[in-house]
């Protein structure tokens, strides 16, 4: 805390109105009656493998929709609600399912996977997609969330490496500072999952055939009573191969070092799976992981990346250039999934994670933190819950209280930076929803199904993207916009033909040599002398 407020000081207003965040929003394509679409990739948005706006995730009916780095949140907003415009006038009568939970399901193998085009570089997209198909089932991958983009301008690294009085290179340091930022965020993430959480039900056809430990809610609707985000929980957008890793962030080479065991070690019940039958590959490889994204995780460092390096390659080479925010779930009471208070609240959560002293993790925590996270997930507004904080247990009330008075001053340094009161006016909404779990979001959804006809999850959540459609179809979206993007999907589609043109390999050999790279030769790597 003293380190916090020592160091809030120091930064200067440009600092903090200086802070740059952009958005990932996925978004099932839904057809009127609430079932997922499954009509392919639509042309007239572009090239899922090239647009630099609109792509998809894993499954072709899955939209990602991706807005530029923003200095403001308002404008980012804009651009995230701008794209979300241009969307709905290429699909149709479709809609963008406004839940992180899915929509109704087909059977797990008529959920259709991203195509990418014939290049290497799409077709790798395409079986890697397969591998996740294999080893976790395609109904886990059609679960959706909102990445929330963050760093910090680069005028406050020599800042706070001089308060610090940290010696070293400004590269090295920055790398540094992220990673303690994300040992705090996985510490407290539990409390983004408490407040913001909003999938504490899902659609029984969801775990159609799996042992699962969910409640009758309604005829359809599956739920826990006390669950805040099953998406974040065990039945979610987990992996129980991955909870052998204790992926250590205590730095950069830790980090590397620990995934890079699993991105080349093989693991046996993948190896099972196999490569390929005949000219068809059923995954990219056979390690515990077959590329670093799927490595499940609350928070991702990312760096800046070139044509064709891996993202472990490039952290080594510059470091990390932003944190990859991945346990939001999408607000179904928001048109385009995440509202300025949230981010606006974000932004202190990931400051205060910035700022507050952060010792090194160890095993032990890391286990506990994913109690933490689970438990809260399952079960985050039990009064009775207990949390487990450096080896004690505390009562999740009075760990949000004093987490919540910790961003005070945070609160207030953004708003004298700002010239206003909305980081004020977040902090006081969540402080009332720490006091009482009915104001939580989790909740809200509970009491919108609750009060509906029929008391069914798939029912509110049509009923709400139907209304998030019409709100923004309402919206005028100017002749230059569409003008636009328009532009941006034709030069999409050029740009993967380029692609495709310049392949001079087969399949297999770009596979191998994609994955033969060393991962650790980066410069940020290297032993010190």
């Amino acid at each position: 805390m003293n380190r916090m407020n020592e160091l809030l000081r120091k930064l200067p207003r440009e600092v903090l109105t200086g802070i740059r965040r952009g958005i990932e929003k996925e978004s099932l394509r839904v057809r009127p009656d609430g079932m997922l679409a499954d009509t392919p990739h639509p042309a007239a948005l572009g090239s899922a493998l090239t647009h630099p706006h609109i792509t998809t995730d894993f499954s072709e009916s899955q939209l990602e929709l991706i807005t530029a780095v923003h200095t403001d949140v308002d404008a980012c907003l804009a651009e995230l609600t701008e794209i979300h415009q241009v969307v709905y006038r290429h699909v149709g009568e479709e809609l963008l399912w406004c839940s992180s939970m899915p929509c109704g399901l087909p059977a797990d193998d008529d959920i259709p996977i991203g195509r990418y085009g014939s290049s290497n570089l799409g077709r790798a997209k395409t079986v890697y997609r397969q591998g996740l198909a294999h080893r976790y089932g395609r109904r886990m991958q059609t679960i959706s969330g909102v990445h929330y983009n963050f760093s910090m301008p680069e005028s406050a690294w020599p800042i706070l490496q001089r308060a610090d009085a940290a010696g070293g290179p400004e590269i090295a340091y920055k790398a540094g500072a992220y990673f303690h930022l994300i040992r705090n965020f996985r510490r407290h993430s539990w409390l983004l999952l408490y407040l913001f959480g909003a999938s504490p039900t899902a659609c029984r056809s969801f775990v159609a055939g799996r042992t699962h430990g969910l409640q009758d809610f309604s005829a359809g609707t599956l739920f826990l009573p006390g669950a805040t985000s099953l998406r974040m929980g065990p039945l979610g957008y987990q992996s129980d191969a991955q909870a052998s890793l204790a992926v250590s962030f205590n730095g950069l080479r830790s980090y590397a070092e620990s995934l890079n065991a699993a991105l080349t070690r093989p693991y046996p019940p993948y190896e099972a799976i196999g490569l390929r039958e005949g000219d068809d590959y059923r995954q990219l490889g056979t390690s515990l992981l077959q590329i670093e994204n799927e490595f499940y995780g609350t928070i991702r460092p990312k760096p800046r990346f070139r044509s064709g390096e891996r993202p472990l390659y490039a952290l080594g080479e510059r470091g990390v250039e932003y944190v990859e925010v991945r346990c939001m779930d999408s607000d179904p009471f928001s048109p385009v999934g995440i509202a300025a208070g949230t981010m606006r609240f974000l932004d202190m959560f990931l400051l205060h994670c910035l700022l507050h002293e952060s010792p090194p993790d160890s095993p032990g925590e890391i286990a506990a933190m994913s109690r933490n996270q689970h438990n809260v997930a399952l079960r985050g507004r039990d009064p009775n819950l207990r949390l487990i904080r450096r080896g004690e247990e505390l009562s999740l009330a009075d760990w949000s209280r004093k987490l919540l008075d910790e961003f005070g001053p945070i609160a207030a340094a953004m708003d004298e930076a700002h010239a206003c009161s909305a980081y004020g006016e977040a902090l006081a909404l969540a402080r009332a929803a720490g006091a009482d779990s009915s104001a939580t979001r989790s909740a809200r959804v509970l009491a919108a199904i609750e009060a509906s006809e029929d008391k069914s999850y798939v029912a509110f959540a049509l009923t709400q993207s139907l209304r998030h459609r019409r709100a923004l179809q309402d919206l005028p979206l100017s002749p230059q916009a569409q003008a636009r993007y328009a532009a941006m999907a034709e030069e999409s589609l050029a740009a993967q033909r380029r692609i495709e043109a310049a392949d001079e390999v087969p399949f297999e050999t770009y596979r191998q040599q994609y994955l033969s790279k060393d991962l650790l030769s980066g410069a940020l790597l290297q032993p010190q002398a």
